[in-house]
């Protein structure tokens, strides 16, 4: 039977994964999400010995059932591949108290490379099984790592053009150099006046847009998102989960069923999301710890149920959870809530009109059953970047420091020692002047801070950065958010 993908806000919204992957967000405003979560079978003594490829085919072909086998194998294939710097493509590093997952070696050293190697391909194939032929545009809101992920994902990938909006002050120096000067005669890269939740906002928006309907149909446009609110891009992060399970297995750090708690540094809540479906999939998970920065509204939300975005936004040096609408959530409560699509809209509308909503007493005691949460302050990210070198001689990115930082707070609360795999977002050259800042109190301009990182701790320059110094900018354009639907709209006419 074809697994069913069904919108959070109407239950007559139903679609196969091609379909869900190929149209991104619901017209309805909402997203797709499979209607049932399939479990798999895991055989350690055959997967003891499988490589990422394999687990990938193992998780996508229970999601994707609507590919062939062959489709499944073009796609994986083609995605991980020598783009990452290490055969494992996510090793697990032991450090004192836990384990690192290392989602950071591929061709823009984030995580979101895990999964923005693969959605192109997803997205292609999908197109040619809907008969889609129209040129495919992609829509993408990006808070830093997204935006270079889905570019060098869809770079010169015929009929496509990826537009990318982010927040002109509120990403690193790096994030900006990868995306602006990426190459590629279908990649737009566009600086927006506003933060992050105003480029996701837009983005959303442009999806139910009557008039930008009317301009795609005219000049044969397909519009489509590589955000995370694309059930394409959410299911292939499901695969590092069962991965990095398995190499503790593998590694007789742990026994086949015994339960593991993940930590994960949170913004659009999409990779802990994932997670939670490898959970449901018969993963033996305990505890999903989520981590947030000075913009702890996802702690806030998790401790209280009630997600009150009505507060001061922060730009901080962990600038990829810069977000206060995080709009993953929204299939977690869609799932906790019942599938209860009325509700769930009832709950999107009153954030959107008041900025706020509460759930109801029976769904928040399912999430809280399930989810814990923390934060850190930017002093405390430095000061956690410091501890784990003198303690582990390991050195994080600012993101990552979240994650270690409340895990060592919930440890300490709570007396619970499952084995923990804390899931390690970005490397830090992604962030080296927060890094060197938190390591030897001296801050320094991106470039000399990526030198002396490198001199004084002898973690390898990764090689996306090697000569970035000297690349050409190539994408100048500056709007103002409200700007974006217009914006959107002369693009898709000069096609």
């Amino acid at each position: 039977m074809t697994l069913v993908y069904q919108s959070t806000r109407d239950e007559n919204n139903k679609v196969t994964a091609s379909q869900a992957i190929l149209q991104g967000l619901a017209t309805d405003g909402g997203l797709f999400t499979p209607l049932s979560t399939p479990e798999v079978t895991l055989d350690f003594d055959q997967l003891k010995d499988a490589s990422y490829q394999e687990v990938a085919k193992l998780v996508l072909s229970a999601f994707l059932d609507d590919f062939t086998e062959e489709e499944l194998d073009y796609c994986i294939t083609n995605a991980y591949d020598d783009k990452f710097d290490t055969a494992a493509i996510a090793p697990v590093v032991k450090l004192k108290n836990h384990y690192n997952l290392e989602l950071f070696h591929g061709s823009t050293i984030a995580f979101k490379d895990m999964a923005l190697s693969i959605l192109p391909y997803l997205l292609t194939t999908s197109a040619k099984k809907q008969g889609v032929d129209n040129k495919i545009v992609i829509l993408t809101a990006t808070s830093g790592d997204t935006g270079k992920a889905a570019m060098a994902g869809f770079a010169d990938v015929p009929g496509t053009e990826i537009i990318v909006f982010y927040p002109k002050d509120g990403v690193s120096k790096i994030q900006e150099l990868q995306m602006t000067t990426q190459t590629g005669a279908n990649t737009h890269v566009i600086a927006i006046d506003g933060n992050f939740d105003d480029a996701q906002s837009a983005v959303k928006v442009a999806f139910g847009d009557k008039m930008l309907k009317e301009v795609s149909d005219q000049h044969h446009v397909f519009l489509s998102s590589a955000n995370s609110i694309n059930v394409g891009r959410l299911i292939p992060q499901i695969v590092y989960y069962f991965h990095s399970y398995f190499e503790l297995v593998r590694n007789k750090e742990i026994e086949m069923g015994d339960q593991v708690n993940f930590c994960v540094p949170s913004g659009n809540f999409g990779n802990c999301l994932a997670g939670w479906f490898a959970k449901n999939m018969g993963l033996p998970v305990n505890k999903f710890i989520t981590a947030s920065n000075k913009n702890n509204i996802l702690t806030d939300f998790f401790t209280t149920g009630k997600y009150d975005a009505n507060r001061e936004f922060f730009k901080t040096n962990a600038p990829a959870m810069d977000i206060l609408v995080s709009s993953n959530l929204e299939r977690l409560v869609w799932y906790m809530s019942g599938k209860d699509g009325d509700k769930v809209k009832e709950y999107m509308e009153k954030l959107k009109a008041d900025g706020i909503y509460e759930v109801d007493d029976e769904t928040f005691a399912r999430i809280q059953d399930q989810f814990k949460a923390g934060y850190l302050n930017e002093e405390e990210v430095l000061k956690t970047i410091k501890d784990c070198y003198e303690d582990n001689g390991y050195v994080l990115d600012t993101h990552t420091a979240c994650g270690y930082g409340v895990l060592k707070q919930y440890q300490k609360e709570t007396g619970d020692q499952t084995n923990t795999i804390l899931l390690s977002t970005a490397s830090p050259y992604k962030f080296p002047e927060s890094v060197y800042k938190a390591l030897f109190n001296e801050e320094l301009d991106v470039y000399d801070a990526i030198e002396k990182l490198n001199e004084k701790t002898g973690v390898a320059v990764p090689k996306p950065l090697v000569g970035i110094k000297d690349r050409e900018v190539l994408h100048k354009t500056h709007i103002d958010k409200t700007e974006i639907i217009n914006f959107i709209k002369s693009e898709m006419e000069g096609l």
